[in-house]
């Protein structure tokens, strides 16, 4: 929790504490008096004593043996170190401060408790005050450490969701591209420039923490084209843009799964004709997304919830990047099944 070399702001603040307390014992009295030697002198004692009583209590003993379930040994080293500053600080006023100033004061022994106490009250306030100080600065510090681990954390996991494009897909698009090759398919050129734009959109682009919508959509696009290789004619797929989209900004592959799970569990379950829409439009700063598929008749037994990785993964990132500021629906009906996303402009981490 603590560190053993301190941070030089919070080196400065100790500093700066134990000079004001030091002005403090030295001109506060003399500002009435005007016996500043004698306060200058009873402070050059006091505040190294009290000084001396903080450090060992807050910076070795705490470490020492609190932190580390030594209680015991923590209260016998403070309290040892309590009565060594308080004699001190005693055997100095009625050896020193009584006889030039207070003669009087040393009608009383040297151990007479009420002025003991006196002395650890004035002694020991100072030191709960500079224990509270520390421990205050150090609570911020560690506050600030847990927000940017956090923060860290966070950044991680979006990043890794981020890159759970399933390896498969390139795997199979490669084979694909590499039969129409060999085929000499006149497609075959613009199908390896898809799939260029595609790992460009991936190594890239997926560093940023937004990007404008409509490069989403052609890296939507590009993905659409070339999985159309493998379903050909069997399958019916249309992206309609119902509304201008080059201003609005998103976090990169965020849509892609909602995309990649209607191939895989529509087009991909249905063996026969199959079909997915997919819309986009814009509306008071609101992005809506619909994608919508054919699928077999079993998918309305699909229970909330359980929906896949591709729409926990989406789920999971909305709640961190859009809080509070999307609406996220799936709907489930006979040989259908549709996703509708919600994302106000803006609103992005």
């Amino acid at each position: 929790m603590f560190k053993t070399k301190w941070p030089h702001n919070q080196l400065t603040l100790s500093v700066l504490f134990w000079t004001f307390y030091f002005m403090y014992e030295w001109l506060s009295v003399p500002a009435m008096t005007s016996e500043y030697v004698r306060y200058f002198i009873n402070a050059c004692v006091i505040v190294p004593a009290t000084w001396l009583g903080a450090y060992l209590t807050v910076h070795v003993f705490f470490k020492a043996f609190y932190l580390k379930d030594k209680r015991e040994l923590f209260w016998a080293f403070t309290i040892a170190t309590m009565v060594i500053v308080i004699l001190g600080r005693r055997y100095f006023n009625y050896y020193y401060t009584y006889p030039l100033y207070y003669p009087e004061g040393n009608r009383m022994p040297f151990f007479a408790l009420p002025k003991l106490i006196i002395e650890f009250v004035n002694m020991y306030l100072i030191v709960a005050l500079y224990s509270l100080f520390f421990f205050f600065r150090t609570y911020y510090e560690q506050q600030k450490l847990t927000q940017a681990l956090q923060k860290d954390k966070i950044q991680s996991e979006l990043e890794l969701l981020k890159l759970q494009v399933h390896p498969h897909f390139i795997f199979n698009t490669l084979n694909n591209i590499y039969s129409f090759s060999i085929q000499q398919d006149p497609r075959t050129p613009d199908l390896i420039h898809r799939l260029s734009s595609f790992l460009d959109h991936n190594l890239y682009e997926v560093k940023s923490q937004v990007v404008s919508l409509d490069k989403e959509v052609e890296y939507i696009q590009n993905y659409i084209e070339l999985e159309k290789i493998r379903f050909g004619d069997r399958l019916d797929i249309s992206l309609n843009i119902l509304s201008k989209i080059d201003q609005f900004y998103i976090s990169p592959m965020l849509l892609l799964p909602l995309v990649e799970n209607a191939f895989k569990h529509g087009a991909g379950k249905v063996n026969d004709h199959s079909w997915i829409r997919i819309d986009f439009s814009i509306r008071n700063e609101t992005l809506t997304v619909k994608i919508e598929n054919s699928c077999p008749l079993q998918a309305v037994d699909i229970q909330p919830g359980r929906y896949g990785i591709g729409i926990e993964n989406v789920k999971r990132r909305l709640e961190i990047l859009y809080p509070g500021k999307h609406e996220f629906n799936v709907l489930s009906e006979i040989n259908t099944f549709m996703v509708i996303l919600k994302i106000q402009n803006g609103a992005s981490a």
